[in-house]
């Protein structure tokens, strides 16, 4: 839960902290029961060494990639975090306009400051739309629709709240925000509450078939947040998932779930190219965002660090914080000798201090997926 590694966001996460209020920092930082999960998440990405290449021609390097079928200028995007006017007044409409013109993916969360309306005219570029299994399933389903109409290309489905995990940085409770920030999306009648408001709360009875719900609801690609293991990756494949996104929600809901740098390789090598694999948690330089993309992630997300440029100067901010990543993800491919994101593999990596080091003899059964189309 710092900054270390890249000095724009360690710069960010200062002015962040010197900038909101003292209770809006604390709710952006918690993590769920002990935080052991949050604080672990960046060093987890420090443990990996690279092998680099030598004497490669490295002239041009390329971060584009290729993701269900739309191109991006750069792997790393934003991911789905809630009520960005926290951060900043112009919320969810300043970071999406900084990564549009960065050209890089933009995720809006059920949970967005702003309307879906709003979001979606206040940027360029493809966006996707986030979403819970609520108890409530009618208004949820309707706002998937509606975002697709608004041209959202694709749902992340977030699969591993079936209830929320205690803050106990903020007394164990969601900080509570203007009511017009938080049924921004939602119609709330007279007397609505937000400590109890069925269209924004999790089900804990929902199961994979919730997926063929969703695709039913919006006919858009569904990918599944919040996958940590193997054999659940498989299971919501199965079940008609485009893709996952290797997940432990910041460390924000399962108490000390395993880092997502460590889940990773195990996901990726599962899935095998099969879809596209994304990753969040951790990652706060383009040294983390050559790491993951090496273990297998087509496509980097980035939470905290977002909150923490709009804190810190809105719109220029973030465009500040994408320039910084993509500009050492550009360096590493470089000094890895590696042109562009496909080539980079798990046989330019070893974990170090750890029994399963990945040696480059055993790198070929972990072959990097294709980048999908």
């Amino acid at each position: 839960m710092n900054g270390t590694g890249n000095p724009v966001v360690s710069d960010q996460l200062r002015r962040a902290r010197e900038t909101l209020p003292a209770e809006v920092f604390a709710y952006i930082e918690s993590g769920s029961f002990g935080e052991e999960s949050a604080r672990e998440a960046a060093g987890a990405w420090a443990r990996y060494r690279f092998l680099p290449h030598a004497l490669r021609d490295v002239r041009r390097v390329d971060t584009s990639v290729r993701l269900l079928g739309s191109t991006f200028a750069s792997p790393i995007a934003a991911a789905p975090s809630a009520f960005h006017a926290l951060a900043h007044p112009r919320g969810e409409a300043a970071s999406r306009a900084a990564f549009g013109k960065d050209g890089s993916l933009f995720i809006a969360s059920v949970r967005s400051s702003l309307p879906l309306a709003r979001i979606a005219e206040a940027g360029a570029g493809d966006w996707w739309y986030q979403t819970f299994a609520m108890r409530d399933p009618g208004p949820a389903l309707d706002l998937v629709a509606q975002a697709r109409d608004l041209g959202a290309t694709a749902v992340v489905l977030t699969g591993d709240t079936p209830v929320v995990g205690p803050k106990y940085r903020v007394a164990g409770r969601r900080i509570r925000v203007p009511d017009e920030q938080f049924f921004s999306n939602v119609p709330a009648g007279p007397g609505a509450d937000q400590r109890d408001f069925p269209p924004l709360e999790e089900s804990p009875a929902a199961t994979v078939a919730y997926i063929r719900r969703l695709r039913a609801a919006c006919g858009l690609p569904v990918l599944v947040k919040g996958v940590l293991r193997p054999d659940d990756a498989l299971r919501v494949l199965d079940a008609g998932a485009a893709g996952v996104i290797v997940s432990n929600h910041g460390g924000r809901q399962c108490g000390r779930a395993v880092s997502t740098a460590e889940a990773l390789p195990a996901v990726a090598a599962a899935v095998g190219g099969r879809a596209p694999v994304l990753v969040d948690g951790g990652i706060r330089s383009g040294v983390d965002a050559a790491a993951a993309l090496a273990l297998g992630a087509s496509m980097v997300l980035i939470g905290r660090p977002v909150l923490w440029a709009l804190a810190a100067g809105g719109e220029d901010a973030v465009l500040g914080l994408l320039a910084a990543l993509r500009g050492e993800l550009e360096q590493m491919l470089a000094l890895l000798g590696v042109p562009d994101l496909a080539a980079l593999t798990p046989g330019l990596l070893r974990s170090q201090g750890r029994a399963e080091d990945l040696l480059p003899a055993e790198a070929g059964r972990w072959a990097a997926p294709p980048m999908p189309t």
